[in-house]
């Protein structure tokens, strides 16, 4: 959209994070997500890295990916499935805030809806190195496996921007733009959702960005998704608004 990238910082918890931090957050995650994967950790610097390993995990493929992480996305279903249970349709947030000088709230929203990118995949896998596969599936559903938070193990579910309806977080008040809507895992059990809101302020736009889980969720995984939330959207505001991937 524009050759120079925005600023970004978050805030954690009424804590403020630089953008050096969050990279920090991300480097320390890269070798956890090769050796998952059974995939080496590239050399050189961080942004090099992102962009290699994204590209090897496209190479791979869907299905090699979810070969690979076959035993994990069995028993990450039955506990998601647990878990659901247990909460009885209770909800628990993990929620971080982005503030970012430059861009508009719409202008990230429609590149983030935009399947039709032709480095869609691209970018929305090499955002965080825990995302291993993230793609649109021709019924509109987006497929993710990642590991979410602090557990130690990927995760495969579908996320539909289409359905509000089991979401417990309402829309807050002033929002410019949003993405949000339901996960289900495989067996179309709704497991959680998303309520990512953003809101333009002079010179930028703020993100509150927030993920329901199941409430007998953990609360370290609770806590440790709000830096997975950092990293990913922080990557993902440079690259909607020129940062190379």
């Amino acid at each position: 959209m524009s050759s120079a990238s925005p600023t970004v910082y978050a805030i954690i918890d009424g804590r403020r994070f630089a953008r050096d931090q969050v990279l920090a957050w991300e480097a320390e995650r890269l070798p956890a997500a090769a050796s998952k994967i059974g995939l080496p950790v590239p050399a050189g610097e961080l942004a090099g890295q992102r962009r290699a390993f994204a590209e090897s995990k496209l190479a791979l493929g869907a299905d090699e990916i979810k070969l690979r992480l076959a035993r994990d996305l069995r028993v990450s279903e039955t506990v998601a499935n647990v878990s659901t249970w247990l909460s009885r349709g209770r909800r628990a947030t993990s929620v971080c805030e982005l503030h970012v000088a430059g861009g508009s709230a719409n202008d990230f929203v429609q590149w983030f809806d935009d399947t039709s990118r032709a480095d869609y995949a691209r970018s929305m896998t090499a955002a965080h190195p825990e995302h291993f596969l993230i793609q649109a599936l021709p019924n509109g559903r987006q497929e993710v496996i990642e590991t979410t938070g602090g557990s130690p193990l990927a995760t495969r579910f579908l996320v539909d921007y289409s359905d509000l309806s089991t979401l417990s977080t309402p829309r807050g008040p002033g929002v410019d733009a949003e993405a949000a809507g339901v996960a289900v895992n495989g067996k179309g059990i709704h497991i959680g959702g998303v309520r990512h809101e953003f809101r333009d302020v002079p010179g930028g736009f703020h993100a509150r960005l927030c993920v329901e889980f199941p409430r007998a969720t953990l609360p370290r995984m609770l806590s440790e998704h709000r830096r997975h939330l950092a990293v990913e959207f922080s990557n993902w505001v440079e690259f909607a608004f020129g940062d190379p991937r």
